[in-house]
């Protein structure tokens, strides 16, 4: 399938890119440049799905400027491959990436570059085929995932397992009945392939679920955030010598993405307006009825998904997507201890000795949430418990 074999390429080009040696030319190359100006513009790279709402409402809506930094029109990229490498290059200094994978570029091929602030919680789904109502049916078959380093991957396979079944990757053959092959797949590859049946389901960010849902292709069997509750998807990822060189205008940049969040919590259905393909900016090519189920869904839609039991925590009252910058320590200790215990096709010999908390701390620079937080009106403001800790809540 020729799909399959884009993503392929686009596998090995992103591992290569999260390698030293991969890396090295184009870190070569952003260290070549002239140090940036005290005040440069603010230039983002994004894929069009809805983790990148924050950034792409605070560009619409003149947060940055309101902040005192100039920016430029967002680069839209089509893959996570795209999107690194122009990362890495310093051809945008803003972006936002799978969570795991920053602990992949960080640990793994030493880019030096910091989370910042998360982009949302939530906001994937596992869809699957109408047939399909458990995840004992998906033994022998075949579920894709966008990338061996994301938060997909990693709830996927604690599902699996709690269900009795085996992930594995399998490139020839057909897995056992207590086996589910996992394949990397981009997102928008998806949809089409769970219609022509070649695979039984997938597991992704919005809003390539709701897009299964209202093409009547499949359904979601069961919402990320279900399972780890308020997980990160995407964060913000900066380049380190940003952080350190230019603080006052990253501060003024993590100040209007933490102001964006705000917004569309109180403006979902705005949102899904200034994303669509109907939006005036063309941010994403997705229709204005589907990114509305995802971001301003009616009450309907959460009736159904607890009588499916898509959604079997109702006491938790967690939105499909929801938005809060803070990136609590205790999510990054348990996702290192996570990624050493799940099936990636990928190098993960850095994770051996990489310990959660050491992580947390060389991985993460919350400074400038933080203050962007309280300037907003503290964690409240985010229906987040006051002060910046909390204990991770997983129940598959």
């Amino acid at each position: 399938m020729c799909l399959e074999h884009v993503s392929r390429r686009e596998m090995l080009k992103l591992a290569s890119l999260f390698t030293a040696a991969g890396a090295a030319p184009l870190l070569s190359a952003f260290n070549a440049q002239a140090q940036p100006a005290a005040n440069g513009p603010v230039r983002i790279g994004y894929l069009p799905i809805t983790d990148a709402a924050p950034l792409l409402v605070a560009h619409h809506n003149g947060f940055f400027k309101d902040a005192g930094v100039d920016v430029e029109k967002p680069t839209m990229l089509r893959s996570w491959a795209q999107l690194i490498e122009a990362f890495i290059a310093g051809q945008v200094n803003v972006v936002h990436l799978l969570s795991p994978m920053t602990v992949w570029a960080r640990f793994g091929s030493k880019v030096p570059a910091k989370v910042v602030a998360w982009n949302h919680v939530g906001g994937s789904g596992l869809t699957v085929l109408p047939e399909i109502n458990d995840l004992k049916a998906l033994g022998g078959k075949t579920v894709a995932i966008p990338f061996w380093y994301s938060i997909h991957n990693v709830v996927l396979q604690a599902m699996l397992r709690d269900a009795g079944l085996t992930p594995v990757s399998r490139k020839q053959g057909q897995p056992a009945a207590n086996e589910v092959n996992l394949v990397v797949m981009a997102p928008a590859d998806m949809p089409p392939a769970l219609a022509s049946r070649n695979i039984a389901g997938y597991i992704v960010a919005e809003p390539f679920n709701a897009i299964a849902e209202t093409m009547g292709i499949g359904k979601v069997l069961r919402f990320t955030g279900d399972v780890w509750r308020n997980h990160a998807c995407c964060t913000v990822f900066m380049h380190e010598r940003d952080l350190e060189q230019r603080p006052e205008w990253s501060q003024k940049v993590v100040d209007a993405i933490v102001r964006a969040q705000l917004w569309i919590r109180d403006n979902r259905a705005e949102t899904a307006q200034l994303l669509s393909k109907e939006g005036v900016n063309r941010y994403t090519p997705h229709a204005l009825p589907v990114l509305t189920k995802v971001l301003a869904p009616v009450a309907s839609d959460r009736e159904s998904y607890l009588s499916s039991k898509a959604i079997r925590h109702a006491d938790w009252q967690d939105k499909r997507i929801d938005f809060q910058p803070y990136p609590y320590p205790s999510y990054t200790e348990e996702l290192v201890a996570r990624l050493q215990n799940t099936v990636i096709e990928a190098d993960k010999s850095f994770l051996a000795t990489l310990d959660g908390k050491t992580a947390a701390t060389q991985l993460v620079d919350d400074r400038f949430v933080k203050r962007a937080i309280e300037a907003a009106g503290g964690m409240g403001k985010f229906g987040q418990a006051p002060g910046y800790a909390r204990t991770e809540l997983i129940e598959v």
